[in-house]
C-alpha cells in the first residue's frame, strides 16, 4: 500500500492518478470528500497532520508514502514521520523545493531545510524532490485574464525554469516504487528559462489571443501578498522574487529526462493542455 498525502493538490493528485493504474493506493484527506482518483485499488482515509492518532490509522499497513505539507510554522512533518516510523513505513518521498539549495535565508527556505533534515534523520528510507516553480502557478492569472486580458507580476523579465507538475509526479512515482532512489535528492527543473512576461506571451498563443503584461511595483507586490499571507511569509516570498531577479534561479542540472525516460514538458505543451482552465478559451 502506498499513501499519498496532498492528493487533491497540484502534484499529489497526479501522483495518485499515475499510481492507481498499477498499485494499491490510499489517499489521505482532512475531510470526507469525493476522492481525487478512483479505481478498484484506491481507498481514502480521513486524517489530519494536527491529529497524531489519525496519522497512525492512515499509515497502518503502508510501505511507502508521498509527503506534502503546506504549513511551515506547524510541526506537520515531524508528526507524520513519527507515525511513519512507528507503523514500519519503509520509504518516504518528500516534496520540497529547489530554493532549498539556493543562496537565501528567508523564513520559508529555512523551514524547508529543517523539514528536509527531519526526513533525512528519521531512520527510514527517503527521497527528496526539489522542483522549481510549477507551470500550473500561472493558473493564478485566470481571474485577471478573464476580467481584462492582463497578467501582472513582479520582476516580469526575471527568468525561472518552471516545471510541469506531471513530470514531478512521474519522478515521485519512480521514487515510491523503485528502491534505487533511496537516499537521493533530486532538483527538478523545466527545459526552458522563462520570465513571467514570456510565459504570458506563450499562454496567450495557446489561448488564441494576446495577453497584456503589467509589471507590479515592489510595493504593489507586497500589498497583494499581504492580502493572503502573514508578514514572515510575505517577506520570504519577496526575498525569493529578488533572488530570481538577480539570476539566482537560473536553469541548472536537469534530472527529469534521465529519471522519467522522456523529455521534460515545455510550458507551451502545458499551456495547450490546460487552456480550457482559463476564461474565454
Amino acid at each position: 500500500m502506498i499513501l499519498v498525502t496532498g492528493a487533491t493538490g497540484t502534484v499529489g493528485r497526479e501522483v495518485a492518478r499515475q499510481l492507481a493504474a498499477d498499485h494499491a493506493v490510499r489517499l489521505m484527506s482532512r475531510t470526507p470528500a469525493r476522492p481525487a482518483v478512483s479505481g478498484p485499488r484506491v481507498e481514502t482515509v480521513v486524517a489530519d497532520f494536527a491529529r497524531p492518532d489519525s496519522l497512525t490509522r492512515a499509515l497502518s499497513g503502508v510501505r511507502a508514502a508521498f509527503l506534502v505539507t503546506c504549513h511551515p510554522a506547524e510541526p506537520h512533518d515531524e508528526r507524520f514521520l513519527e507515525a511513519a516510523v512507528a507503523e514500519g513505513v519503509g520509504h518516504v518521498v518528500k516534496l520540497s523545493a529547489a530554493v532549498v539549495g539556493d543562496d537565501t535565508d528567508d523564513f520559508l527556505t529555512l523551514r524547508q531545510r529543517a523539514m528536509e533534515e527531519e526526513v533525512r534523520s528519521c531512520g527510514i528510507g527517503w527521497t527528496l524532490l526539489r522542483p522549481r516553480a510549477f507551470m500550473s502557478n500561472t493558473l493564478s492569472w485566470a481571474d485577471s485574464i478573464g476580467r481584462d486580458g492582463t497578467v501582472g507580476a513582479l520582476y516580469g523579465n526575471a527568468s525561472n525554469a518552471p516545471v510541469d507538475p506531471r513530470d514531478v509526479a512521474r519522478v515521485a512515482v519512480r521514487a515510491l516504487t523503485e528502491r534505487e532512489h533511496a537516499g537521493r535528492t533530486y532538483t527538478l527543473v523545466g527545459p526552458e528559462q522563462l520570465s513571467a512576461r514570456e510565459q504570458a506571451r506563450i499562454l496567450g498563443e495557446a489561448l488564441g489571443r494576446p495577453l497584456r503584461f503589467r509589471e507590479w511595483t515592489v510595493r504593489e507586490a507586497r500589498e497583494r501578498l499581504a492580502q493572503s499571507y502573514p508578514p514572515p511569509v510575505v517577506e520570504a516570498l519577496m526575498k525569493r522574487a529578488a533572488l530570481q531577479a538577480g539570476g539566482g534561479k537560473a536553469l541548472r542540472g536537469d534530472a527529469l529526462a534521465s529519471l522519467t525516460g522522456r523529455a521534460a514538458g515545455t510550458f507551451r505543451g502545458w499551456a495547450d493542455d490546460h487552456a480550457h482552465r482559463f476564461p474565454g478559451s
